[in-house]
């Protein structure tokens, strides 16, 4: 989550007005994340998310994502739900953007990721798989294996001038990774981007799940692949195999991993691992000055990246 573009009082009160939610009390952005602009919205009627939909995202998708957040909630996901007005529409503009509201979810993020907490996500992204097997509508997904190759070519020097000799690196690293990428394993409904930051607990619970603005129709185990890289490192870039192992063994008790899906761990964790370092070291070199966000360090998940194309097969994780 972030702060791109402004709301000023009187454009939120008229955007307010097509909306059964009563009167505003209090409203506040939000500057974690790097994606969208996002508000903390308080009303006579409850607590409530106002997000701004920002350049990155196709407008054309925003139905899609509502649709599926709306599908997961029904299901009994613990995910924001999108609001609609009193017109039936969920979306609708505002300052120069598209933007919805969605329902607020209690509980708050973990800032330190213990073990205790790995079990519980592995249980939830497997519900979340779980649960989207009746949303018809698919999404490819925009930041998989296709996209790394132009992202990494929009990054320019960039990589370079972050650490000479990365361009090299991570050339070399993402031809490795297309070569071996699996092609035939189980495709559902994944989130693509459950970071700490967008899981929330309530007494050691996982009270919500938030932030589906990545989510897509790609492959389970990359899912997986992703929480592995979100959750289970330590910050000297080593790999907590007791965290690994717990998410792993949370995700196994609502969907068991096959065995062409364990074995595919390595490559999917380094894909995952290339994904992130991409897009954070484009947001890096490309972040407008002035907002109101929070940068991310691509060199984190260079340390990652290096794991696990020295990982000899899923024994690496856990399994």
């Amino acid at each position: 989550m972030a702060v791109y573009t402004e709301v000023s009082d009187d454009a939120l009160a008229a955007f307010l007005t097509a909306y059964d939610l009563g009167g505003m009390v209090a409203f506040r952005g939000i500057a974690e994340g790097v994606e969208n602009s996002n508000y903390a919205l308080r009303t006579t009627e409850g607590d409530f998310i106002l997000t701004l939909y920002e350049k990155r995202v196709d407008p054309a998708e925003l139905p899609w994502f509502l649709g599926l957040m709306d599908h997961l909630a029904r299901q009994g996901l613990a995910c924001p739900r999108p609001v609609a007005g009193r017109d039936g529409q969920a979306l609708r503009p505002l300052c120069g953007r598209l933007a919805a509201i969605t329902t607020f979810l209690p509980g708050v993020w973990p800032r330190r990721v213990r073990v205790a907490h790995c079990r519980p996500v592995g249980e939830a992204l497997a519900a979340l798989h779980l649960a989207g097997a009746g949303y018809a509508p698919r999404r490819a997904n925009a930041l998989g294996p296709s996209g790394w190759g132009p992202l990494l070519a929009r990054c320019g020097d960039g990589a370079d001038a972050l650490r000479p000799g990365l361009g090299a690196e991570l050339h070399a690293a993402l031809g490795r990774i297309l070569a071996a990428w699996p092609r035939e394993l189980p495709v559902g409904h994944i989130h693509a981007d459950l970071f700490p930051d967008n899981v929330f607990f309530l007494d050691g619970a996982v009270s919500g799940l938030i932030d589906f603005y990545f989510a897509a129709t790609d492959i389970f185990a990359y899912d997986v692949a992703v929480c592995l890289n979100a959750w289970c490192f330590e910050a000297d870039g080593a790999l907590n195999v007791t965290k690994s192992r717990a998410l792993l063994d949370g995700y196994a008790s609502r969907r068991g991993l096959g065995a062409a899906e364990a074995a595919a761990l390595p490559v999917l964790c380094q894909g995952a691992a290339l994904r992130f370092l991409l897009t954070r070291l484009f947001d890096w070199v490309n972040t407008p000055p002035g907002a109101l966000v929070t940068r991310k360090d691509p060199l984190e998940y260079l340390r990652r990246l290096r794991f696990h194309l020295s990982a000899e097969g899923p024994g690496a994780y856990g399994l």
